[in-house]
């Protein structure tokens, strides 16, 4: 292998043209063998868990997961050896790594509605896995590398640690139109082999596009659906599964297993939403019981809890970022304002203040963002000797003075909360209920622990489309507050 890399840098050291190749051109080799899949997965496997919240600790489920995926495994092109991981993420997502290491979140779980549509995500991540499209990803990386010039430091050993360090990057992005269609057509038929009704893959397409809409309605930002889609990352439709289908061959499956009653008892009970580990959303409150601090928006924002960060927008788009940043030094906030997370931007009216006896500094400042020219407000917090709180705060101009004095609140809401109040803070969780006699979706509906887009919010739960009912003695989700 390395004599082939020193071939290939040779030939790249006299023309570098291949740093101007696209991706999707397809040519490309993948430089790395089985064995260097393998090793890769699993060094950078828990790397990539950890950023979707780890592993969810449900053992049945697991196995339950792992049981369909190790079946669907054993009749894809590259039987072997497979690993199959449950994230605790309500986020709606799935991706797999080199070396057969496959992933689906907790929240994708919540949205599938039968056993053939969970197979069909699973196939379909098994595909890009025998396809080797990720190995290939990783490869083209390192050769977009080498035309930049780092033709001479890289061996054969070097290219694995290169490509190692681009996993957990590399993971999320968006794959080529003729990937996924290659991952969808052997993934139909790695679902035809076991029995699954393949169509599967397209009703959860339609699931996750009506999620994907009401995510961005709940946000108060209707146009940004793509933003919150799964196919951002795995651009595929309904048609391109039906040509995948034709093109695995369009044999239709005998009697075709959907397993709807199996599958939603085995997610009975999964938490749904934030889980408490990661701080919760709960009205305008945010709450984080593990690390013990809680936080106020003001009235007509949205919040999305992420990994990260936890963003809240309103209508008229103004937007508030908290995250925590450690604490590097004996200084003020004042001069952290200052010296470290704004020393690049004019800060304007720096000021100490106090929030609930914690040490802080405000300060304003004005930049021009892909809205526009936006007034932003910084607020560092002393939380503790290594941690400051930070606020973010962005308003249109015309707007700042209006909107300021609920940045105020929000500001001064942030406080530390006891332990017993932390261990009043329970997850929601996904039931499966028989609809009895006189349940219409509105009723139903209404009993969901939350405050907004209720009926949306169950219509997409349970893959149902506008003006559709549920028949009594079937099975629905819905979600309970412990």
């Amino acid at each position: 292998m390395r004599t082939q890399l020193r071939a290939i840098a040779a030939g790249l050291a006299v023309s570098v043209l291949l740093a101007g190749v696209p991706a999707a051109a397809g040519w490309l080799p993948n430089l790395m063998s089985k064995e260097d899949e393998a090793r890769i997965g699993a060094e950078q496997a828990p790397q990539v868990a950890a950023e979707f919240g780890g592993e969810y600790k449900d053992p049945e489920l697991s196995k339950y997961v792992t049981s369909v995926g190790q079946l669907l495994a054993s009749a894809s092109n590259e039987p072997g050896k497979y690993t199959f991981t449950v994230l605790d993420s309500p986020i709606v997502n799935a991706f797999a790594l080199p070396g057969g290491y496959v992933f689906v979140t907790r929240g994708l779980l919540a949205l599938a509605d039968n056993e053939a549509e969970l197979a069909g995500v699973l196939a379909h991540e098994i595909g890009h896995v025998t396809a080797h499209h990720a190995a290939q990803r990783y490869s083209q990386s390192i050769f977009a590398q080498l035309g930049l010039g780092l033709l001479g430091a890289v061996t054969g050993s070097d290219l694995v640690n290169q490509v190692g360090g681009t996993v957990a990057q590399l993971a999320l992005r968006s794959y080529s139109r003729d990937q996924e269609l290659e991952a969808d057509t052997l993934g139909v038929s790695t679902m035809s082999r076991v029995g699954f009704d393949n169509h599967a893959m397209s009703t959860f397409l339609a699931k996750l596009e009506a999620n994907d809409r009401l995510q961005a309605d709940i946000a108060g930002d209707p146009g940004a659906a793509d933003s919150f889609s799964l196919l951002s990352t795995h651009p595929r439709t309904a048609d391109r599964v039906d040509r995948a289908i034709e093109q695995a061959g369009g044999i239709p499956v005998p009697d075709p297993m959907l397993a709807r009653d199996i599958y939603l008892q085995q997610i009975n009970g999964i938490i749904f939403g934030d889980n408490p580990d990661q701080g919760v959303i709960r009205g305008r409150n945010f709450i984080h019981p593990k690390l013990r601090f809680a936080f106020e928006v003001p009235q007509g924002y949205q919040m999305i809890n992420t990994a990260a960060a936890v963003l809240a927008q309103n209508e008229d788009g103004a937007k508030v970022i908290f995250d925590f940043a450690q604490r590097k030094g004996d200084y003020s906030m004042a001069a952290y304002l200052t010296s470290v997370w704004g020393q690049k931007a004019n800060l304007q009216q720096i000021e100490n203040i106090t929030v609930n006896g914690m040490p802080a500094a405000t300060a304003v400042t004005r930049a021009k963002s892909q809205q526009g020219v936006v007034d932003i407000r910084l607020v560092a917090i002393l939380f503790d000797n290594n941690t400051i709180a930070r606020f973010f705060m962005m308003t249109p101009p015309k707007l700042t003075q209006q909107l300021s004095e609920g940045l105020k609140r929000t500001t001064y809401s942030f406080r530390r909360i006891g332990e017993a109040e932390a261990a009043k803070i329970k997850p929601y969780r996904l039931q499966i209920i028989i609809v009895a006699k006189g349940d219409t979706v509105a009723s139903l509906a209404a009993q969901l622990p939350y405050a907004d887009f209720q009926e949306e919010r169950f219509r997409v739960l349970n893959g149902l489309g506008p003006g559709e009912q549920l028949a009594p003695g079937t099975l629905a989700k819905t979600i309970i507050a412990e």
